[in-house]
């Protein structure tokens, strides 16, 4: 099983490529806020995120996660 310090490690691994203000990532990073990511970049990064974990983060739960550690908790659960 997979723990939660090696999801971050893997999704911050998955922010880089989309990444393009080269903004310190941190758990309270925020994708709209911090990253200023726009709705294709987060369909895009999702996408690569559910390809890396094989799980599927519906839309209502992409609308509830705002920062990076509310990703790794979600990815957490969707594992399980």
């Amino acid at each position: 099983m997979i723990d939660r310090q090696q999801v971050l490690t893997t999704v911050t691994a998955q922010i880089e490529p989309f990444n393009k203000k080269g903004v310190a990532i941190a758990e309270a990073t925020t994708f709209q806020g911090d990253l200023e990511w726009d709705s294709l970049t987060v369909m895009d990064f999702v996408a690569a995120v559910e390809d890396e974990f094989d799980i599927v983060i519906t839309m209502n739960m992409q609308a509830e996660i705002e920062t990076v550690g509310q990703l790794v908790d979600a990815v957490g659960k969707l594992r399980i």
